[in-house]
């Protein structure tokens, strides 16, 4: 039997029945304001939009408006992939005839036979601005439609509770950002702090003080309160260039974009960090917070004397697995206790620290017995239950099968020490042997031997060696020139070895060349240039009378090295930067 014919048939009656819907569906008539809200000295702009040709368009009256012009009609029409797109649309030009809240109501067309209609929308006229928006600069515009905002997830957490600091910069779709440069980057004085990468910057739809907006998230840092009381966090600064769209067209009818740099900053924000309460405090307590789980293991817990085992003490969760001590052990004096190996796999996310933190240590049993693991307690506090929590392990025999019996109780009192003294049984010493059983080894004479002359004419062999060393060193010496550049290369290398071997990782490189420019200042000009302002360091280096051309060069390095926290740099960029960083410190050398 053919199927080919019914599924063929089939196939085009779906793919017609489609397109017929589709078609019938994706009629839209819409009316579009340029703004819901104006003074009585602004201007409105209407526009009712299809995206199908139609006839009978019927406009509203507009009441409480004076049409200044339209309507103006234009048409966009394109073939993208073998599928139309078509637009067209009635425009007007309003000016407010009186204050107060108008309606302008629904306008209608008559599009393949079926009248559609427009729905009503409301608009409120103002008293009279002092800048009406058709007379407003590029710089007022964005001003109004640039914002930099810090959103912290809590403003009154507890000492050591996790705080986030989410950085984002909202654009209205009524301007457009081309670049951002920082200009300051808060410190988080106070706080722990960690960043959190932000792989891509993604602009994504949100919404800012109830109007739609374009954001992308800048900057993201995950904060824990190390004291009480009220924390400022400082304010991150950007500066940034916007294209603001104007009223003027080009040749071809596009709209001509007016670009201006404008600095926003997210503002000062404010932290109350609450205290640790006093009250059911555990003594043991170290300042952990957060939700934790406790547990002591042992790798074994039969074994001979003079072997070893591993005890670990282990506490995972979430919560500040960075910022607080591990309780320790209590052992009997009868086992030697090495310094244990701290493990940490705790991974940071916008939540805070998660993981395990750990310390392993070795216990080697000297004598035969069995040798109790006292319970070991940790506490913590629970910011969300506002309650201390004690956990506490069980008790873990260890039991020794062979070796040598102890003159001591093998259970003895338990030692908090990390190494101990171990007790010695009374069969531990013997009698020592008198007879030494000595053989003579013959007689060897020095005077006349080989090596007696080696050592009596060696040294005159090192005396031309000496003089060609010496005179080396002198011409080296009184190469001036040379030495300079020679020591202003070594420095150089000295200060960016670290910065080389992260060439390709574009965070770890410019971290490490940050560091390497701040520490050649602080090596050279025996100063603290960490809490310097490129400013500063400009006026310092101006004092020591370092070339203008080496300190702009030297400034644009630390300013790649601030920008690449926020934006993408290539490889090659990192290698120019590497290599520009090796010739101003070589010619900021020679100058100092």
């Amino acid at each position: 039997m053919n199927y080919k014919k019914p599924i063929a048939f089939i196939t085009v009656f779906i793919l017609a029945f489609a397109l017929k819907a589709q078609d019938k569906g994706a009629v839209t008539f819409e009316m579009k304001l340029s703004k819901s809200k104006l003074g009585l000295n602004e201007r409105l702009r209407v526009d009712f939009t299809m995206n199908k040709d139609g006839d009978n368009f019927n406009p509203p009256d507009f009441t409480g408006f004076r049409v200044l012009m339209g309507p103006s009609q234009s048409i966009s029409s394109s073939w993208i992939n073998g599928v139309r797109s078509y637009s067209k649309t009635y425009s007007y030009t309003l000016a407010p005839s009186a204050k107060g809240k108008f309606t302008i109501k629904q306008a209608s067309i008559v599009i393949d036979g079926k009248t559609y209609k427009s729905l009503p929308k409301d608009v409120e006229v103002t008293a009279a601005v002092d800048k009406p928006s058709d007379q407003m600069t590029a710089d007022d515009v964005a001003d109004e439609n640039l914002h930099l905002v810090a959103e912290v997830s809590k403003t009154n957490p507890y000492m050591n509770e996790a705080i986030s600091v989410v950085y984002k910069l909202y654009v209205s779709p009524s301007i457009s950002v081309s670049n951002y440069q920082p200009l300051d980057n808060p410190k988080y004085n106070n706080f722990w702090s960690q960043d959190i990468k932000v792989s891509a910057l993604n602009a994504q739809n949100g919404t800012y003080q109830g109007k739609p907006y374009r954001y992308v998230v800048l900057k993201r840092v995950v904060l824990y309160p190390q004291k009480s009381g009220e924390l400022e966090i400082e304010p991150l600064s950007l500066d940034v260039t916007v294209d603001v769209p104007t009223n003027k067209r080009d040749f071809f009818g596009g709209r001509i974009y007016a670009q201006t740099n404008k600095t926003v900053s997210a503002g000062k924000r404010t932290i109350n960090a609450k205290a640790l309460p006093s009250k059911n405090r555990p003594v043991d307590f170290s300042g952990a917070v957060g939700e934790f789980d406790f547990a002591v293991t042992t790798s074994k817990r039969s074994l001979n004397a003079s072997e070893s085992l591993r005890a670990t003490i282990e506490v995972s969760g979430k919560g500040n697995l960075k910022l607080f001590k591990l309780p320790e052990p209590v052992l009997p004096s009868s086992l030697e206790v090495y310094e244990p190996e701290f493990k940490e796999g705790v991974r940071t996310t916008l939540a805070g620290m998660q993981g395990t933190v750990s310390n392993d240590y070795t216990i080697v049993p000297a004598f035969r017995g069995k040798y109790p693991l006292q319970p070991i307690s940790f506490s913590y506090f629970n910011p969300k239950t506002e309650k201390y929590t004690t956990l506490t392990s069980d008790e873990i025999i260890i039991n020794v099968l062979e070796g040598p019996t102890s003159g001591a109780n093998t259970s003895a009192v338990a030692s908090g020490a990390n190494k101990q003294n171990v007790v010695a049984s009374g069969s531990q010493f013997n009698f020592i042997k008198l007879d030494a059983n000595l053989t003579a080894i013959g007689t060897n004479y020095f005077l006349g031997s080989n090596l007696f002359y080696i050592l009596l004419f060696g040294p005159l062999l090192f005396i031309p060696i000496a003089i060609l060393f010496r005179k080396k060193r002198a011409e080296i010496a009184s190469d001036v020139v040379g030495n300079k550049v020679r020591r202003a290369n070594r420095l150089a290398r000295k200060y960016l070895s670290k910065a080389k071997k992260e060439l390709g990782n574009k965070d770890s490189f410019y971290v490490a060349l940050e560091k390497a420019l701040h520490n050649y200042l602080k090596a050279k000009l025996k100063i603290e240039t960490s809490e310097f302002s490129k400013d500063k360091i400009s006026e310092l280096l101006h004092k020591k009378q370092v070339d203008e051309s080496t300190i702009a060069g030297f400034l644009e390095l630390l300013t790649n090295c601030e920008a690449a926290r926020y934006s993408p740099f290539s490889e090659v960029q990192m290698q120019n930067d590497y290599d520009k960083a090796s010739e101003v410190i070589s010619l900021m050398d020679k100058q100092l």
